[in-house]
């Protein structure tokens, strides 16, 4: 089967929906408790799981499936909604909120360069597409809160973790796998150079200023 032939299952759109909208109420619970009521952290929450998939579909200038079916708003409030109840529970599981977040870069990554092939788009596009689905939602999520847009922070390698995966499933389906075990490698990927990010400390250098020096005229 070609990708161009390919169907995206919903369900699949959905899990990512639903974990982004945990990771996002979980993490505006534990950074803005002094300033959100609890409509507010199930907004962002919302907010943060649909952010990515609207994104997408916007750049591929599609019907956003959001606002096309009935199942992604409902999905991502009770996901939201789940996500503050555990918010203690999982509190003291850093590395479950760190997953939970890993495996959001890593579905939206895979769900939107894979639905960019299928709409015909190239190789290079695709990989930006699926790049942009996978650090739209925490982006949106952190303008939100009025914190540091994550994907720019030393550390983070939001953006780098789903090039690295996007990458991945374009030599995956070059090498001629099938769509579903590229998009499982390209999660893979993504997922584990995120984790490894946060329980490692992986990083790219630190931007530093470049200093010019004028010549002195002789």
């Amino acid at each position: 089967m070609s990708v161009t032939q390919f169907t995206i299952p919903l369900w699949t759109d959905l899990t990512a929906v639903a974990i982004a909208a945990v990771g996002g109420a979980i993490f505006t619970s534990r950074i803005d408790n002094d300033r959100l009521d609890l409509l507010g952290v199930g907004l962002v929450g919302t907010a943060t799981a649909l952010g990515g998939a609207f994104l997408r579909d916007t750049l591929l200038d599609v019907p956003p499936a959001v606002l096309s079916n009935n199942w992604y708003l409902p999905v991502a409030a009770a996901a939201a909604l789940a996500g503050m109840a555990l918010e203690r529970l999982i509190a003291r599981l850093d590395f479950v909120w760190a997953l939970l977040d890993a495996l959001t870069i890593g579905l939206y990554a895979a769900i939107g360069m894979t639905k960019s092939l299928v709409a015909g788009l190239p190789m290079l596009p695709a990989i930006f597409v699926g790049c942009a689905a996978a650090v739209g939602g925490s982006a949106i999520r952190d303008v939100l809160l009025g914190v540091p847009v994550a994907m720019l922070r030393v550390g983070s390698l939001y953006a780098i973790a789903a090039a690295a995966g996007t990458v991945a499933l374009a030599i995956a389906t070059g090498l001629g796998a099938s769509v579903a075990v590229s998009a499982a490698i390209c999660v893979a990927v993504t997922t584990t150079v995120r984790i490894g990010s946060v329980r490692y400390g992986w990083s790219l250098p630190a931007q530093r200023a470049w200093e010019f020096q004028r010549r002195k005229r002789r």
